[in-house]
């Protein structure tokens, strides 16, 4: 497993850059007689993989970044933003985490979140805002897997935190602990985070009515493919003793 970084950039070149990665290293791959995954847990017991965004908004006259003030400190900008990641996230599940496999990765002690607590620094939690300096601060968004979709995911992040600076929302209190031991309170399969995206009308407004019926009607359909199957785990505990 490795871990690759990108430059900062707009969002639509930068999904772009990803979009093109992906496909340039699953190509040389092959050329060298291996396989790249994206998957988000392609083995059990190790940690998944994950595509954390990094976002901050800037002035387009001045550049300058909303989330920080004139004397360094953090702006009501930034802490809206996270107050809508927090609110929307859960709902929006569906678009960050595409696959039945991709809530497997979603587990306690794997580097992956199972909330969407915020802190500084803090790698246990959903949303994390690195150390940095005011002119870089920005928020993390740890849900997103590696096979989301970056134009999807990037879209999906950037609404929630939209929806938080329109409405105002407030986040809850900064986690300063361990986040594993809050409760799960993210969406733990396909189908509930599908459930959640077609009721949560806010989204809806921002992603478009049409984009968000198709993506959900195409996921159904997957997601009904994927509960015909009998896994083995079934067959080995249930097969001769039930």
């Amino acid at each position: 497993q490795m871990e690759i970084n990108f430059f900062h950039d707009h969002p639509l070149g930068l999904a772009d850059e990803v979009f093109f990665f992906k496909r340039t290293v699953r190509e040389t791959a092959l050329r060298h007689d291996m396989y790249a995954t994206f998957m988000a847990k392609p083995i059990a017991g190790e940690p998944g993989s994950a595509m954390h965004i990094h976002q901050s908004i800037l002035d387009l006259a001045t550049g300058k970044n909303l989330f920080s003030l004139d004397n360094g400190e953090p702006s009501e900008a930034f802490f809206h933003f996270i107050g809508g990641l927090q609110r929307y996230i859960p709902s929006a599940m569906a678009l960050a985490a595409p696959y039945v496999n991709s809530y497997r990765r979603l587990a306690r002690h794997t580097s992956a979140p199972i909330n969407i607590e915020w802190g500084h620094d803090n790698r246990t939690v959903g949303i994390r805002s690195p150390i940095s300096p005011p002119s870089a601060r920005r928020v993390e968004n740890r849900v997103i897997g590696a096979d989301a979709n970056p134009y999807v995911a990037m879209s999906m992040t950037l609404a929630c935190g939209y929806l938080g600076l329109k409405h105002q929302i407030q986040p809850k209190a900064e986690m300063k602990g361990d986040a594993y031991a809050a409760p799960y309170a993210l969406p733990r399969s396909l189908g509930e985070a599908l459930d959640l995206l077609r009721r949560e009308t806010d989204l809806h407004e921002v992603l478009g009515e049409s984009f968000i019926n198709v993506y959900t009607e195409i996921k159904e359909c997957e997601f009904e493919e994927f509960m015909e199957v009998i896994s083995p785990w079934e067959r080995e505990h249930l097969l001769l003793h039930v």
